[in-house]
């Protein structure tokens, strides 16, 4: 079942690169009192991914932190390690929080996972957007298969 306004998000898992190499953040440590931004792509590297989904919100980020978000969090069902080197191909810093969903836990978690077993890239994340505060899902946007709208930073803006 898919995840609603006003559900709280399920616990998890994510992994994240710093300084110190990988290490492991749980659903609170990321929501828990904040107000979040998160966004999912099917996967780093990917040609709409690079070009505009990541990209937005990294340009678009002071606006969104301006209206009251704490974090601006970017989630795919890759291994930390691509995370990482997306996130410093893009340029991202310490704009957007890389979370690594590894085996689509999450993603599964909050009925928004797709079957990419077709194109090669197994089961990975859809294209959406979440506005969280403290954990609770405020605004939920979710992508038409092949679309490009509802989970951009300009929608997520708009919203805010």
């Amino acid at each position: 079942m898919t995840i609603s306004v006003g559900d709280r998000l399920p616990a998890a898992t994510f992994m994240t690169m710093t300084a110190d190499g990988p290490n492991k953040l749980s659903t609170d440590d990321v929501f828990a009192g904040k107000t979040v931004a998160l966004f999912a792509v099917p996967g780093a590297f990917t040609p709409t991914c690079s070009a505009k989904h990541l990209p937005g919100f990294i340009e678009k980020a002071a606006d969104i932190k301006a209206k009251g978000v704490d974090t601006i969090a970017c989630l795919s069902v890759n291994d930390v390690f691509v995370m990482d080197a997306w996130a410093k191909s893009q340029n991202a810093g310490d704009e957007v929080l890389m979370l690594a969903d590894g085996n689509g836990e999450f993603a599964k978690a909050v009925g928004l996972e797709m079957d990419g077993t077709g194109f090669g890239m197994g089961v990975r994340a859809q294209r959406f957007s979440i506005l969280v505060k403290d954990g609770v899902v405020a605004e939920l946007n979710v992508e038409a298969p092949g679309e490009f709208k509802v989970s951009s930073a300009d929608h997520i803006l708009g919203q805010l």
